[in-house]
């Protein structure tokens, strides 16, 4: 496979999942604004979310609907969700040939639907969480279609990388930014509210109730995110999956690289696999998350260097 075309596989997949995870947290966020009786700030999701961290955008943190319209339709933040669907659909029109009609159908739909006028006046005029649910069954369709349609080979294998290697990082920015706030506002570690909606915008919720009886508990969640291996949105579930990926991509061709880039993720998954909470506690857990973010990273840099010919 021509290194432009794993380059754009791997791409287009990374931005369809980064727009999941936002349009799920914009939701959730959206939800519990309307239900808070505190002023409610957007602080966090613009830091997690936006390229941009500018005193002009934090003007807006707790304007719900500005946020939302800033974050899906802003074509000067390189991080809006039409910026990154426009570039899923650039990725993907590249290399048709690699992908089946319907998966490029879906992806072309999903961004007509970014482009539609009626999307932003459910935002500005209307009910956001109406323009968030219609956004994220378009993401639904896309993954649906992707799993039922794509070949079982080399393209999909480079797409799940980048699905998996994405999500990981959303969910470890995610788990860092809500402990960060913590450790200003110790109030929150009793918080049922707060607990909730963290769990409920990486899908993990129901999965929490079924495991934990005893209620909301912050080193549960920790485990959950981190080390839960059932839960699809988990750094371990991720690593398993890059490493499982990663392994059909096994060539003669380029032996010595696959070695190296094998070594780095089998390395960051025994890091996770052995951690555990309390270890993860006693290192700080910033910190941790920080190294764990790094070394991820590391894995996409070196699948630039060595299969997209980006070094």
């Amino acid at each position: 496979m021509l290194s432009r075309v794993a380059s754009s596989l791997y791409w287009l997949s990374r931005y369809v999942e980064r727009s999941d995870g936002m349009l799920r947290m914009l939701k959730i966020n959206y939800a519990s604004s309307q239900d808070t009786i505190q002023e409610f700030t957007w602080k966090p999701i613009i830091r997690i979310f936006s390229a941009d961290d500018e005193p002009e955008l934090l003007k807006i943190q707790h304007d719900s609907r500005a946020v939302i319209e800033y974050l899906l339709f802003n074509k000067d933040n390189p991080n809006s969700i039409l910026n990154i669907i426009t570039l899923a659909r650039e990725n993907a029109r590249s290399v048709q040939e690699h992908i089946p009609k319907d998966l490029w159908q879906c992806l072309n739909e999903y961004y007509h639907t970014m482009k539609d006028e009626k999307t932003l006046w459910y935002v500005q005029k209307d009910d956001p969480i109406t323009a968030l649910d219609i956004l994220i069954k378009q993401v639904m369709l896309y993954h649906g279609t992707a799993d039922s349609a794509m070949e079982r080979g080399e393209s999909r294998s480079f797409m799940k990388i980048g699905k998996h290697l994405e999500r990981s990082i959303q969910s470890i920015d995610i788990l860092d930014i809500k402990f960060s706030s913590i450790s200003s506002n110790p109030d929150l570690l009793t918080d049922i509210a707060y607990w909730k909606h963290l769990l409920l915008s990486l899908g993990g919720y129901e999965l929490y109730l079924k495991t934990y009886r005893q209620g909301f508990d912050a080193k549960n969640i920790i485990e959950l995110v981190m080390l839960n291996n059932d839960f699809p949105r988990s750094a371990l579930y991720s690593m398993n999956n890059i490493e499982r990926y990663f392994i059909r991509l096994k060539s003669e061709n380029n032996l010595e690289h696959y070695n190296n880039l094998s070594f780095k993720i089998g390395r960051l998954k025994s890091m996770i696999t052995y951690s555990s909470v309390n270890t993860m506690a006693e290192e700080e857990l910033h910190r941790y998350l920080t190294e764990i973010r790094s070394e991820l990273y590391g894995i996409g840099n070196l699948l630039n260097e060595y299969y997209f010919a980006n070094s």
